[in-house]
């Protein structure tokens, strides 16, 4: 996520060395820089001419203390900005109305509106502990209805039926009657696909709006879209009362010009961002996390509710048992610890919120690739039981037999083997009380004010 935006930021700010206090001169090179890097990524020429101006009049003859460099100090400074820049605070969906609370879905089409209620409503029922009820009144696309009812199926909400012959203001109106007389919580309503120069399109939503009276009305918006993006959710917000905004696709934008010029251009909060296909992709929009990850400081917060939420713990617990009796680690286990890792959004959304990864060198990032878990979890899926849980006995035969299974060539076989048994040693050394000699020896390494 905004990966060139991190690493081109990372370097403009990394150039500034030498005087032990801010000065206009030492400053000026390096803000340049920072202008024509927010510039390329498509953030709006007003927000980029305050921004510059705020970082330098705040900045301008701040003392360095003894421990930091020049350069740590503006790098606080264009934390802080970035993160007042973005909203200050996380904005929070306005549930405490009387339920239920309803939320209006807007925006252009493809814009990924469907699979954002799915997840929405997949986030309200596990981390709110909300009865949610979906809802589609788009009556234009054929397949909307169809998509939402699988989406919901999916992530185990009640879908309440539609039709294309059906007016979407009859639509949202039975189903905000079912969802009093059945006592839900939260009601997802995904509209249309509309551009908001379609008059008769938006005096349809404006009814809906009217009709439903949503407790939050959230702009869905493709993050790769850039400007476009902003541009729109002003539009909208001249014809809707917007209370949010919901980027999409932030997983595949590596210029983040949206992110940091909604919230100043359009005055609505960003709330969510999609950061993924899967329905457990979306996150909480929280300001000074995203500005950590874009001066490559990382987001271990983040990181930590994911691992929270999403990683078996019994699982967890009984590997660790396993392990703890001198059981050893096999194939299955490892197969189960490549799921669990997909589960988090793979290798490349952790390393987006370890701290220091923009200094890691893109071709070095470019070689993650989470395609790969899925061609070792066949070649795993491939094998019998007893040859998970005694790799000794794959050779030759065996390998042939395994690679034709899960349609790879036996040097991958060899690889997975390979991966496999130095992850073996590992987990050998971590069952005998390895795990805290280890973290004792990253004691040293490891950041202020982070310990074991």
């Amino acid at each position: 996520m905004f990966d060139s935006l991190s690493e081109r930021l990372t370097q403009a700010l990394r150039g500034l060395r030498g005087a032990g206090r801010l000065s206009e001169d030492n400053i000026k090179d390096t803000m340049r820089e920072v202008r024509m890097v927010l510039l390329e990524a498509d953030v709006a020429l007003p927000v980029v001419r305050d921004f510059i101006e705020q970082v330098r009049s705040r900045a301008v003859g701040q003392e360095v203390a003894a421990s930091l460099t020049p350069g740590q100090v503006l790098v606080k400074v264009v934390h802080d900005e970035l993160v007042h820049l973005m909203g200050d605070t996380q904005s929070t969906l306005n549930l405490k109305v009387r339920p239920p609370a309803v939320i209006l879905m807007a925006g252009l089409q493809g814009s990924g509106k469907t699979t954002t209620v799915g997840k929405l409503a997949r986030w309200l029922k596990e981390t709110q502990d909300k009865k949610v009820l979906v809802v589609s009144a788009d009556i234009y696309r054929p397949a909307a209805i169809q998509q939402l009812k699988t989406l919901a199926g999916e992530v185990g909400v009640e879908f309440f039926p539609s039709e294309i012959n059906q007016d979407p203001v009859e639509i949202g109106h039975a189903a905000l009657d079912h969802a009093r007389k059945y006592n839900f919580d939260v009601l997802l309503v995904d509209t249309a696909g509309r551009l908001h120069i379609d008059e008769q399109m938006m005096a349809e939503i404006q009814r809906l709006h009217k009709t439903l009276d949503p407790a939050e009305t959230l702009f869905v918006v493709d993050s790769m879209t850039g400007q476009d993006a902003v541009n729109a959710a002003k539009a909208f917000d001249e014809a809707l009362p917007l209370t949010g905004v919901v980027l999409t696709k932030t997983d595949g934008d590596a210029r983040g010009g949206a992110a940091l010029s909604v919230r100043q251009i359009t005055g609505k909060p960003i709330k969510f961002l999609g950061v993924g296909e899967k329905t457990t992709a979306l996150e909480p929009f929280h300001p000074d996390r995203i500005a950590s990850r874009i001066l490559g400081m990382g987001d271990v917060l983040s990181l930590v509710e994911e691992v929270q939420t999403k990683v078996d713990r019994q699982q967890a617990e009984k590997l660790a048992k396993k392990l703890s009796k001198g059981k050893g680690f096999d194939l299955a286990d490892f197969r189960d610890q490549l799921r669990q890792l997909q589960n988090m959004g793979g290798v490349a959304s952790l390393m987006d919120k370890l701290p220091g990864m923009g200094q890691v060198p893109a071709a070095v990032k470019n070689q993650v690739n989470d395609k790969e878990f899925k061609h070792l979890e066949a070649i795993i899926n491939s094998m019998t039981q007893q040859e998970r849980r005694y790799p000794d006995l794959i050779k030759g035969s065996r390998k042939r037999r395994i690679a034709a299974g899960s349609g790879t060539q036996v040097q991958d076989v060899n690889r997975l083997l390979k991966q496999f048994a130095q992850m073996q040693k590992m987990m050998k050394k971590m069952s005998g009380g390895g795990m805290a000699k280890m973290m004792r020896s990253l004691k040293g390494r490891l950041p202020p004010g982070m310990s074991f």
